[in-house]
């Protein structure tokens, strides 16, 4: 676990309070310094309500969200490599309610209501959604590996043409909002036969707003189609993402299939595996950066707000003491616009941290501002020493602590399947070519090399840099990398080559043509034979 102090100084920060881990000391100071400002200006109601114990100490959470048939439970199934409690499968909208799937000595299903009402598990605040929701809510636990370390989130299918009409009975876009708070990662999967995105997907999409670095894109089920098929595909779904996230950078797509049967199309397996991989070393992080993700997002909110009280205090200045706070109120509403330039000068806030004018105008239609508090300073004070102070004091204690004790990459599961053995990415290619072989590989295409080094003017077996570089270049590559490869290549270091060192350069070279990497010593398998 990571302490939020050193040993040597008794346990206690400069304040005299006693921390044992990061997490009590984030939950200390949202409790002591935020959630008063919280309370006052009636955060919880605008925005988001109050965090509790179990919001600190739960594992990293991944949600999976995207239309019906794209895989969202299979996906999860083939991470975990087996069923889980309240699986269901098929080509029409099975998942219609939220499945937590969650590590647990026993195997079963708690029902919403139950579930909410357990200080253990970090949903209690989702009982404001009611009976509608918490009716089509479930955790399935069970004791799997990789449930050890994160916890997945799976949601409906999400309706597309007029389906999506239907009501759900719940506010279908603030429960995932809810979670898009709250987990480490969003997933969102398109099926490579269906990337059109409907009005439900577009609103799910934008209840994700300012949680754009948590967002990761599964283009899913690529293997069938082919090569040509896919490009086209690949660019569709970027451009029809580019205009639901309005944002300048590219969201990171990975594209494969998730399942753990036969690939339809063969072609772009190597591709596939690169970027399953990648996908997976981007989940197995999760847990290395959760104690930074929760810290990152406790200073979004500490930030938001504070924008919030300054709003609420404004209004509450600006109403007149006895008569017309009807017509006030609606005029303040309308300026709310120009409230937001307003107090964007005087307290210096960037634009970005304020709320949505359109959703503060009509939640501001409910309530009486003559009731809102005025501006105490106090608060915002200590909101302002707690992000410049503490928090910076906590993050270099967590990466103190995570260089002494790096918490344990998730595993099991999916995660173990391809790490070792013949079948790892990369094995028996590029620079691990002939690893597992008695003869040097380099031997094999030997003869072609020796053809060309003879060409080259050798004096007592050796060939000068000079001559060497002459057909080096004919490969194209930069200087820096041939550079490289003369490094790896000039074993006894003498500034020329014979004719095995020669050999391996230009098996360097071949594999860095091939677009595989080179490494910063030589394998012991590539070492010439005459070296050893």
């Amino acid at each position: 676990m990571f302490s939020w102090v050193k040993q040597e100084q008794g346990g206690r920060n400069k304040d005299g309070e006693m921390y044992q881990t990061v997490t009590e000391g984030l939950q200390s100071l949202y409790t002591k310094k935020l959630l008063p400002l919280e309370e006052t200006y009636l955060f919880h109601d605008f925005h988001s309500p109050a965090l509790e114990a179990a919001d600190f100490q739960s594992k990293p959470m991944v949600l999976l969200v995207g239309q019906y048939s794209t895989g969202k439970t299979t996906f999860i199934r083939y991470l975990l490599e087996q069923d889980f409690p309240g699986m269901r499968i098929g080509p029409e909208p099975t998942t219609d309610g939220f499945i937590a799937v969650m590590h647990g000595e026993n195997e079963g299903v708690v029902p919403g209501n139950a579930l909410v009402v357990d200080p253990k598990k970090p949903f209690r605040k989702l009982n404001a959604f009611g009976n509608s929701f918490l009716n089509r809510f479930i955790c399935s636990q069970m004791p799997n590996q990789v449930l050890q370390s994160i916890s997945i989130i799976d949601t409906p299918g999400i309706l597309s043409g007029e389906k999506q009409r239907i009501s759900r009975g719940y506010d279908f876009a603030e429960v995932l909002r809810w979670f898009g708070e709250r987990v480490d990662r969003i997933i969102l999967l398109f099926d490579a036969h269906k990337l059109d995105i409907s009005d439900e997907f577009s609103e799910a999409i934008k209840a994700f707003k300012g949680q754009d670095d948590k967002i990761r894109v599964v283009l899913n089920k690529a293997d069938q189609v082919d090569t040509q098929q896919l490009m086209r595909v690949y660019g569709a779904l970027m451009w029809s993402l580019g205009k639901v996230i309005n944002t300048p950078e590219v969201v990171r797509v990975y594209l494969g299939s998730f399942w753990a049967k036969p690939l339809q199309n063969t072609e772009n397996r190597r591709l596939f595996e690169a970027e399953s991989q990648d996908l997976f070393r981007d989940i197995q992080s999760l847990p290395r950066n959760a104690a930074l993700r929760k810290l990152n997002d406790l200073i979004k909110r500490a930030r938001l707000a504070k924008v919030h009280a300054y709003i609420i205090s404004y209004l509450k200045k600006e109403m007149p003491s006895l008569f017309g706070r009807e017509k006030k109120k609606e005029e303040l509403i309308m300026r709310l616009p120009e409230i937001y330039t307003t107090l964007q000068r005087e307290h210096h806030i960037s634009p970005g941290d304020f709320p949505n004018v359109a959703k503060m105008q009509d939640m501001l239609q409910h309530y009486d501002f003559s009731k809102f508090p005025s501006l105490k300073m106090k608060l915002i004070e200590s909101v302002d020493k707690m992000l410049a102070t503490k928090i910076a004091v906590l993050m270099a204690m967590i990466r103190e602590e995570e260089s002494k004790q790096p918490p344990a990459m998730v595993s099991g599961g999916a995660f173990e399947g391809s790490q070792d053995g013949p079948f790892g990415q990369g094995y028996g290619e590029g620079i691990s070519a002939g690893a597992d072989t008695e003869d040097w590989i380099v031997s094999r295409d030997k003869h072609r090399y020796d053809e060309i080094f003879y060409t080259l003017m050798p004096v007592n077996g050796k060939i000068t840099g000079v001559n060497a570089k002459k057909e080096m270049m004919n490969s194209r590559l930069p200087n820096t990398v041939l550079g490289k490869i003369w490094k790896l290549a000039d074993c006894d270091r003498d500034g020329m080559l014979d004719d095995e060192e020669f050999a391996l350069a230009q098996h360097l070279i071949k594999i860095k043509l091939e677009g595989y990497e080179l490494p910063t010593e030589l394998p012991d398998h590539l070492v010439p034979l005459t070296a050893n």
